[in-house]
């Protein structure tokens, strides 16, 4: 068999500069004007997301190994599972805000950004507490039992006036009342001023980040792979973007997904606390995280009111 090929520093540099590619074609060429993004347009590029994941998949398998192949579907699979519970909260907070459906799609697009720089840092000061302590995953795994039990029974509160940064950004940027089309920074009062589409931005990076205090964690339990943790949670989140215009509608139907997402944060807690004892491979990981979504999307499907 031959030897993996060792990633360097050129790999991290091709990666984000074909995201940075994918994004600005995006961007640039599909969505150069404001418009709805469509359930059919958006299936379109929630493929054309998850396409280039197996690809990617499929070249880790080849030129890395197996075990690493499965460890980036489990890193991606737990990523877009646990971020599904962010899409109802974005939903909220582009309802409290009345952004109008033609505007999303550029705050998620410039949200990606900020997610790139924020998961990076967090994955590599994650990563280095890691290695030179390793009792950390410890705690990592108590935390994310922690969480998924605190899923179960308490329900969490959305209120954007209350939110800390939001109230920081009005303390010391002026705030225009009304939206300026797609602008983030407008004219109001004689002064440079934010705009809601602005504060929404803001609020969509807060949002991304707290969810990336579990997420990441959560894919420290099946890889301590830097390049593995990264891509895999990249394309998982622009996968979720594309995803959103699928399901912010539909979130409310999937009322057993909140407790499958807990199900899945307790199991992958408790691997990580038992690990130095037994040890579960990865492809009974990823089947386990795949079931337990599986389950509580049919019964959330099953069981949901039927119109008459």
């Amino acid at each position: 068999m031959a030897h993996p090929v060792e990633i360097t520093c050129w790999h991290w540099v091709g990666f984000i500069s074909c995201v940075l590619l994918f994004l600005a074609a995006d961007l640039g060429l599909f969505h150069r004007r404001a418009h709805v993004v469509k359930v059919r347009e958006a299936l379109l590029w929630s493929v054309v997301w998850f396409s280039l994941a197996l690809i990617f998949a499929v070249a880790v398998h080849i030129f890395r190994s197996p075990r690493e192949a499965l460890e980036f579907g489990a890193g991606y699979l737990i990523e877009l599972s646990l971020s599904l519970d962010n899409v109802f909260v974005i939903a909220l907070i582009f309802g409290y805000f009345q952004i109008p459906p033609e505007h999303q799609h550029r705050v998620l697009f410039w949200g990606i950004l900020g997610a790139l720089l924020m998961r990076g840092v967090m994955i590599g000061l994650g990563l280095a507490l890691v290695s030179h302590l390793h009792w950390v995953l410890y705690l990592f795994g108590a935390f994310l039992l922690y969480t998924g039990l605190k899923m179960v029974f308490v329900r969490p509160k959305v209120e954007p006036e209350k939110n800390p940064v939001i109230r920081f950004a009005r303390k010391v940027y002026p705030i225009s009342p009304k939206l300026d089309g797609q602008r983030f920074l407008t004219t109001w009062n004689g002064h440079r001023a934010l705009t809601p589409l602005a504060l929404v931005l803001i609020m969509v990076e807060a949002t991304d980040l707290l969810f990336a205090v579990d997420s990441i964690p959560a894919v420290f339990g099946v890889t301590t792979v830097p390049f593995i943790v990264f891509t895999s949670n990249i394309f998982a989140i622009l996968g979720l973007r594309s995803l959103y215009f699928v399901l912010a509608g539909a979130m409310t139907y999937f009322r057993f997904l909140k407790y499958g997402l807990a199900f899945v944060l307790v199991f992958i807690g408790v691997k990580m606390l038992i690990a130095r004892h037994v040890e579960i491979p990865i492809s009974v990981s990823l089947g386990t995280v795949a079931a337990i979504l599986l389950i509580s999307i049919g019964l959330s499907v099953i069981t949901a009111p039927r119109n008459k």
